[in-house]
Protein backbone atom coordinates (compact mmCIF):
# COMPACT_ATOMS: atom_id res chain seq x y z
CA UNK A 1 0.00 0.00 0.00
CA UNK A 2 2.67 2.57 0.79
CA UNK A 3 4.38 1.80 -2.40
CA UNK A 4 1.49 3.32 -4.05
CA UNK A 5 0.58 5.90 -2.39
CA UNK A 6 4.23 7.02 -3.17
CA UNK A 7 3.50 5.96 -7.01
CA UNK A 8 0.43 7.90 -6.82
CA UNK A 9 2.49 11.07 -5.29
CA UNK A 10 5.19 11.38 -7.21
CA UNK A 11 2.59 10.63 -10.33
CA UNK A 12 1.00 14.14 -9.16
CA UNK A 13 4.05 15.79 -7.79
CA UNK A 14 5.26 15.27 -11.80
CA UNK A 15 2.17 15.52 -13.19
CA UNK A 16 2.01 12.23 -14.34
CA UNK A 17 5.80 11.98 -15.25
CA UNK A 18 6.39 15.18 -17.07
CA UNK A 19 8.41 15.96 -14.81
CA UNK A 20 11.01 13.44 -16.21
CA UNK A 21 11.36 14.99 -19.38
CA UNK A 22 15.09 15.36 -20.69
CA UNK A 23 15.65 19.26 -20.40
CA UNK A 24 12.96 21.92 -19.10
CA UNK A 25 10.59 19.97 -17.06
CA UNK A 26 9.01 23.00 -15.15
CA UNK A 27 8.35 24.73 -18.87
CA UNK A 28 7.04 21.28 -20.08
CA UNK A 29 4.87 21.40 -16.47
CA UNK A 30 3.17 24.83 -17.82
CA UNK A 31 2.98 23.99 -20.87
CA UNK A 32 0.56 20.92 -19.56
CA UNK A 33 -1.67 23.68 -18.10
CA UNK A 34 -1.59 25.94 -21.39
CA UNK A 35 -3.24 22.78 -23.15
CA UNK A 36 -5.16 21.55 -20.65
CA UNK A 37 -6.82 24.95 -20.03
CA UNK A 38 -7.03 25.62 -23.98
CA UNK A 39 -8.21 21.85 -24.95
CA UNK A 40 -10.62 21.73 -22.02
CA UNK A 41 -11.58 25.50 -21.39
CA UNK A 42 -12.68 24.89 -17.94
CA UNK A 43 -15.08 27.92 -16.70
CA UNK A 44 -14.32 30.00 -13.51
CA UNK A 45 -15.72 27.54 -10.92
CA UNK A 46 -13.53 24.87 -12.28
CA UNK A 47 -11.13 26.69 -12.70
CA UNK A 48 -11.12 27.93 -8.47
CA UNK A 49 -11.79 24.06 -8.00
CA UNK A 50 -8.33 23.27 -9.95
CA UNK A 51 -6.48 26.04 -7.80
CA UNK A 52 -7.66 25.02 -4.64
CA UNK A 53 -7.80 21.34 -5.03
CA UNK A 54 -4.36 21.00 -6.54
CA UNK A 55 -2.81 23.77 -4.48
CA UNK A 56 -4.06 21.41 -1.53
CA UNK A 57 -3.28 18.15 -2.77
CA UNK A 58 0.02 19.35 -5.06
CA UNK A 59 1.75 20.48 -1.83
CA UNK A 60 1.28 16.99 -0.14
CA UNK A 61 2.56 15.31 -3.03
CA UNK A 62 5.50 17.49 -3.54
CA UNK A 63 6.44 17.04 -0.09
CA UNK A 64 6.42 13.35 -0.26
CA UNK A 65 8.04 13.32 -3.82
CA UNK A 66 10.93 15.97 -2.19
CA UNK A 67 11.45 13.05 0.28
CA UNK A 68 11.04 9.97 -1.70
CA UNK A 69 13.63 11.42 -4.40
CA UNK A 70 15.66 12.88 -1.67
CA UNK A 71 16.30 16.47 -3.87
CA UNK A 72 15.08 19.54 -2.14
CA UNK A 73 12.43 21.25 -4.60
CA UNK A 74 13.63 18.92 -7.57
CA UNK A 75 12.98 19.88 -11.02
CA UNK A 76 11.12 16.80 -11.49
CA UNK A 77 8.25 18.20 -9.64
CA UNK A 78 6.13 20.33 -11.92
CA UNK A 79 2.30 20.31 -9.80
CA UNK A 80 3.63 23.69 -8.75
CA UNK A 81 4.08 25.00 -12.04
CA UNK A 82 0.88 23.29 -13.44
CA UNK A 83 -1.11 25.15 -10.50
CA UNK A 84 0.75 28.22 -11.20
CA UNK A 85 -0.16 28.23 -14.50
CA UNK A 86 -3.93 28.11 -13.53
CA UNK A 87 -3.75 31.32 -10.71
CA UNK A 88 -2.01 33.05 -14.05
CA UNK A 89 -4.87 32.86 -16.28
CA UNK A 90 -7.98 32.59 -13.48
CA UNK A 91 -10.53 35.34 -14.39
CA UNK A 92 -8.99 36.32 -17.67
CA UNK A 93 -10.88 35.32 -21.01
CA UNK A 94 -9.52 32.05 -22.32
CA UNK A 95 -8.55 33.22 -25.77
CA UNK A 96 -4.90 32.19 -27.29
CA UNK A 97 -3.42 36.10 -26.84
CA UNK A 98 -4.15 35.78 -23.04
CA UNK A 99 -3.52 31.82 -22.73
CA UNK A 100 0.34 32.63 -24.28
CA UNK A 101 0.85 35.52 -22.75
CA UNK A 102 0.52 33.66 -19.21
CA UNK A 103 2.25 30.83 -20.48
CA UNK A 104 5.62 33.40 -21.08
CA UNK A 105 5.31 35.70 -18.36
CA UNK A 106 4.28 32.85 -15.72
CA UNK A 107 7.74 31.07 -17.04
CA UNK A 108 9.38 34.59 -16.73
CA UNK A 109 8.99 35.05 -13.24
CA UNK A 110 9.41 31.30 -12.61
CA UNK A 111 12.62 31.65 -14.25
CA UNK A 112 13.84 34.85 -12.99
CA UNK A 113 12.03 34.66 -9.72
CA UNK A 114 12.36 38.77 -8.57
CA UNK A 115 11.48 39.28 -5.04
CA UNK A 116 9.68 38.70 -3.17
CA UNK A 117 9.07 35.33 -5.26
CA UNK A 118 12.77 34.05 -4.27
CA UNK A 119 12.57 35.39 -0.89
CA UNK A 120 9.21 33.04 -0.39
CA UNK A 121 10.98 30.47 -1.65
CA UNK A 122 14.14 30.44 0.45
CA UNK A 123 11.50 31.27 3.73
CA UNK A 124 9.20 28.29 3.21
CA UNK A 125 10.20 24.80 2.77
CA UNK A 126 9.10 20.98 2.25
CA UNK A 127 5.75 21.22 -0.13
CA UNK A 128 4.47 24.04 0.51
CA UNK A 129 7.35 26.49 -0.29
CA UNK A 130 7.39 24.40 -3.72
CA UNK A 131 3.99 25.83 -4.70
CA UNK A 132 3.93 28.75 -2.62
CA UNK A 133 6.50 30.72 -5.15
CA UNK A 134 4.92 29.38 -7.96
CA UNK A 135 1.35 30.46 -7.25
CA UNK A 136 3.46 33.84 -6.56
CA UNK A 137 4.71 33.86 -9.83
CA UNK A 138 1.49 33.43 -11.23
CA UNK A 139 -0.07 36.07 -8.96
CA UNK A 140 2.21 38.72 -10.61
CA UNK A 141 1.53 37.59 -14.07
CA UNK A 142 -2.35 37.75 -13.60
CA UNK A 143 -2.60 40.77 -12.89
CA UNK A 144 0.16 42.14 -15.30
CA UNK A 145 -2.65 40.29 -17.54
CA UNK A 146 -6.01 41.97 -15.66
CA UNK A 147 -4.41 45.36 -16.06
CA UNK A 148 -3.29 44.45 -19.50
CA UNK A 149 -7.17 43.63 -19.95
CA UNK A 150 -7.99 47.22 -18.66
CA UNK A 151 -6.44 48.84 -21.98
Amino acid sequence: MNSLITFLSKAIATVFFIGYAPFAPGTFGSLAGLIFVWLLKPNVPWQLIIMISGFIVGTFCAHSTEISLGEKDSKRIVVDEFIGYFVSIAFLPQIPGYLIAAFLLFRFFDIIKPPPIRDLEKAVSGGMGIMLDDMLAGLFTNIILQCWRLL
